[in-house]
């Protein structure tokens, strides 16, 4: 791949892979050094973290179209090798959330892919892209699981952050694009059909209620 052009995409812009049952099979332990070696990046480039997730599915059973997603990833990392995260002083103290979720991207399961990003001074402090574990029956219950999901992990990066001295005494604000989701979270009792998603995920509602009095509790 040394010699290989570079892309400006890690992965080709709305392409979906599958088990490829016809595909041609490829070396799976070829394939895994790749992914693994994949994997080790995603840890200072948040920007191949999705596209890693992708292929890392497939490990068991690789074909050649798994393997040309792999060499495309290799071939983007080849044209940024400058890219990096930049960590400064000062800035915004508090953490900022994104969360993004695509509506049952996978075409095998038919389940959703979710991410997040949390920054901390302008820069990215953690970050995750992975299948989920249910079948969502709506964009808006992809995307809730999401929020819930990033939820979960704002509340154990703050007693983190609290741990290196690090405080922060006003909530974690938590992007998301999806209108119905954000009603949804306000207004747990929009309508009955919402009761699934109440029943699972209203969970970090309350937790985050409980963690709030907690901080109270603790000013006063």
């Amino acid at each position: 791949m040394l010699e290989s052009k570079h892309v400006q995409s890690p992965i080709v812009p709305g392409s979906k892979l599958n088990k490829d049952v016809e595909g041609t099979d490829v070396d799976d332990t070829y394939f895994k050094k790749i992914v693994g070696s994949l994997l080790y990046m995603t840890a200072t480039r948040p920007d191949i973290m999705f596209s890693v997730s992708l292929i890392s599915i497939y490990m068991s059973k690789p074909t050649e179209m798994h393997l040309q997603a792999a060499k495309r990833i290799l071939r983007y990392l080849k044209g940024t090798t400058s890219y990096g995260i930049f960590y400064k002083k000062g800035g915004e103290e508090n953490l900022l959330a994104f969360t993004y979720s695509d509506y049952a991207g996978d075409e095998d399961d038919c389940k959703s892919t979710f991410g997040y990003v949390f920054l901390l001074s302008s820069e990215a402090m953690s970050w995750m892209s992975k299948k989920q574990p249910i079948v969502t029956l709506s964009s808006t219950e992809a995307e809730f699981v999401a929020v819930a999901a990033s939820a979960c992990q704002a509340m154990w990066m703050k007693r983190v952050l609290r741990n290196l001295t690090h405080t922060q005494d006003s909530s974690t604000i938590i992007m998301c694009d999806n209108s119905s989701t954000i009603k949804l979270s306000k207004n747990p009792v929009m309508h009955g059909r919402s009761k699934h998603i109440r029943v699972c995920f209203h969970f970090f509602k309350r937790s985050c209620a409980r963690w709030r009095n907690r901080v109270g509790t603790l000013q006063n």
